[in-house]
């Protein structure tokens, strides 16, 4: 059974996102320190819970993910990016299955404009003939050892919302099953293109138009001084109020998705963000960013501890999102 009604109600809120709005920096984007994380695990729960549920965005800070793994991992995003067209094309995005690459597809709701970008995608059961083998030797095994890391810290900050929630030990793991073939979570690298100078962006251009995420945790990392992502949260929705989230290569910054708000019967919320266009005096050189995004299992029931909305697997709600979303 699916609900129908939240789908197109959450279609119609983000088709009136996008404006232009105004930017504030009155909301603070919490840091979260995960060192010593199984004997402070309370404290942490805690401190998680209330960014969660304030804003929906919150960043870690010692979060056990090494400098040196991250700049493997942009490097590696770059190269492959730096590939001729037709050798990305080899590799082009498998329909439905979230995988390979993509360039100027996403259409949002919000704004009716591609977004200014190209990404590649890597979903763990179906990357047959996607991975650039021949051109960047070792890309497969440094990107799937970077994906595996964040699976577990996501795991880890989950299974905080899991306490906080009441559900069993390892529930969020268990449901995030990466050798499973229903395994949907994805590592994304993402390339945001350079903007010339001379260049006048129409309005309704964004890097990334206003949206939710559709999964239960996104993992972003991004560089020093390559800004431009804003949140805008609760109340601030409806006067279309923006922050801006300062970027650092120290930081990782999170979101709660749409899947884990409707797990936690809407205790969690899922809330929008958007990537916008350079101005004419900000820095309009290439933008370069990496997500996980953690999406149960396709075969994983999703149904909260209160029973709010009728159980859906994973599978059919992340379909019904991308349908309602992307129909065309």
């Amino acid at each position: 059974m699916t609900n129908t009604t939240h789908t197109l109600d959450e279609l119609a809120k983000e088709t009136r996102m996008g404006g232009a709005g105004t930017e504030t920096s009155a909301r603070e984007i919490r840091r979260i320190d995960l060192a010593d994380f199984e004997h402070r695990k309370a404290e942490i729960t805690e401190e998680l819970w209330a960014a969660a549920t304030d804003i929906g965005f919150f960043q870690l800070v010692n979060h056990g993910i090494e400098p040196a793994a991250v700049d493997g991992a942009f490097a590696d995003a770059e190269a492959f990016f730096a590939l001729p067209e037709e050798t990305k094309a080899r590799h082009g995005l498998k329909k439905g299955l979230n995988s390979g690459w993509e360039s100027m597809t996403q259409v949002r709701p919000s704004i009716g404009t591609p977004d200014q970008k190209e990404s590649y995608q890597l979903t763990r059961p179906h990357m047959e003939g996607l991975w650039p083998n021949d051109a960047l030797p070792g890309f497969r095994e440094r990107t799937l050892a970077f994906e595996a890391r964040c699976r577990d810290l996501a795991m880890r900050v989950l299974s905080c919302f899991a306490d906080g929630l009441g559900l069993p030990e390892g529930f969020f793991a268990r449901a995030h099953d990466p050798a499973s073939p229903q395994y949907q979570s994805t590592l994304r690298m993402l390339h945001y293109f350079a903007v010339p100078d001379d260049t006048v962006i129409p309005a309704n251009v964004w890097r990334a138009g206003a949206h939710t995420d559709f999964d239960c945790l996104t993992l972003l990392f991004q560089r020093d001084g390559q800004g431009g992502l804003q949140v805008c949260p609760g109340k601030e929705a409806e006067a279309q109020e923006w922050t801006p989230v300062e970027p650092a290569d120290s930081v990782i910054t999170c979101n709660i998705g749409d899947m884990l708000m409707r797990w936690s019967d809407d205790r969690l919320p899922s809330n929008f963000h958007r990537v916008k266009s350079p101005g004419p005096a900000d820095d309009r050189s290439a933008r370069h960013s990496i997500a996980f995004f953690a999406q149960a299992d396709r075969d994983v029931l999703i149904e909260g501890p209160a029973g709010r909305y009728p159980p859906i697997t994973a599978a059919d709600y992340i379909q019904q999102r991308i349908a309602a979303n992307f129909a065309r």
